[in-house]
């Protein structure tokens, strides 16, 4: 079994094809999304598949050591221009097919209209857990 992480973002993948963004859904749409991630996710536990997952909220920030003895020092106040994880899953399945396979699925997410979004998740492999995918 190899662990990956999906990755699912706010900002800074590609366009999705149902490219509107959540807080213009309705609050049915927004169920119906909600309800299908957790029906993956149950999906998967039963398989034996899923590992962990949570969405997390827009607000955050950057943060980095800045030397002895001084605090850490934050990001400025252009935080909206970079990218943005709305949330991850961690999958472990038996090959890296597989999990492009689960990814393609997640991706059919219901959205705006209840039409899948088609939105582009990054798939990682954690470190030493997977095959390096060649071409």
């Amino acid at each position: 079994m190899a662990k990956y992480l999906l990755l699912k973002h706010y900002r800074g993948a590609p366009d999705p094809v149902n490219n509107v963004p959540m807080d213009q859904w309705t609050p049915d749409e927004i169920e119906a999304h909600l309800q299908y991630m957790r029906d993956f996710a149950t999906r998967l536990e039963k398989s034996g598949e899923y590992v962990d997952g949570q969405a997390l909220a827009p607000e955050g920030a950057w943060v980095r050591y800045d030397g002895e003895g001084r605090p850490p020092v934050t990001d400025g106040p252009f935080a909206e221009t970079k990218d943005l994880i709305a949330g991850w899953m961690v999958i472990d399945v038996d090959s890296y097919e597989r999990a492009v396979e689960l990814a393609g699925e997640l991706s059919a997410a219901p959205g705006a209209g209840g039409r899948p979004i088609h939105e582009w998740l990054e798939l990682r492999p954690f470190y030493g857990s997977a095959p390096t995918v060649t071409e």
